[in-house]
């Protein structure tokens, strides 16, 4: 009886063998961008919402910016919730960890607010930055941390392994020479809990994945959360 549970697991795929680093949210997210969001049509039960709550510029002369959402966000009660921070770099000479530290993480006190999510491209100069603002957002909230991640960093450019967040999202749009191979799975053990897609480019044969992130370039309907449900 001692290899059954193997037996079992393998039987499975392997999104049903890992263990999900976010229970409390639903296997679809929907993004929600700098655009009037009305959002009340969703259900609850099978959507929640993760949504832009602010951008943090890195500006080139190593001061900070702080650009808050502009744009109403409505969602039904009971809808489960993920604050946004993006985080755009415009030149080399990059802030102290721990000032960004604190604007990043100022979200996570939002309510009914149960995860964050930093959005971020990282040239390798600054990837000893990222990585010890990661550490330091992290020893500051209290809820899961995710990221986004290019898919190269979930294949052979492997250097969020480690990172201390409870997730990382492989963006499989917007993507130009980095193209995902369709139904391909990515190595890096954070990367294989979630994946991103656009409403506007779906992928027919996505990698095993308990939980989908769904991009909209505008606001969202309820014809275009109807058909992000048949996606998953």
């Amino acid at each position: 009886m001692s290899g059954r549970p193997l037996l079992v697991c393998v039987a499975l795929t392997l999104t049903a063998c890992r263990r999900d680093p976010l229970p409390q949210f639903p296997r679809v997210m929907l993004w929600a961008w700098e655009s009037p969001q009305n959002l009340d049509f969703i259900d609850p039960n099978q959507a929640g919402v993760a949504f832009l709550a602010r951008t943090v510029l890195l500006l080139k002369d190593g001061q900070v910016k702080v650009l808050p959402r502009f744009q109403p966000l409505h969602v039904p009660d009971g809808t489960v919730l993920m604050a946004v921070v993006r985080i755009e770099s415009q030149g080399a000479s990059l802030p102290s960890v721990n000032t960004v530290c604190e604007l990043v993480g100022q979200p996570a006190a939002l309510a009914g607010v149960r995860g964050l999510q930093i959005d971020y491209d990282a040239k390798s100069s600054e990837r000893k930055f990222y990585r010890e603002l990661l550490q330091c957002v992290n020893s500051r909230i209290s809820l899961p941390l995710v990221i986004t991640a290019l898919a190269s960093w979930c294949q052979s450019d492997d250097w969020i392994r480690g990172l201390p967040v409870n997730d990382a999202v492989p963006m499989l749009f917007r993507m130009g020479p980095d193209r995902y191979r369709q139904g391909q799975e990515f190595p890096v053990p954070l990367c294989q809990n979630s994946v991103g897609i656009s409403i506007d480019e779906p992928i027919a044969s996505l990698p095993h994945a308990r939980r989908l992130y769904i991009f909209h370039p505008g606001p969202w309907t309820k014809t275009d959360y109807q058909n992000a449900l048949l996606l998953k």
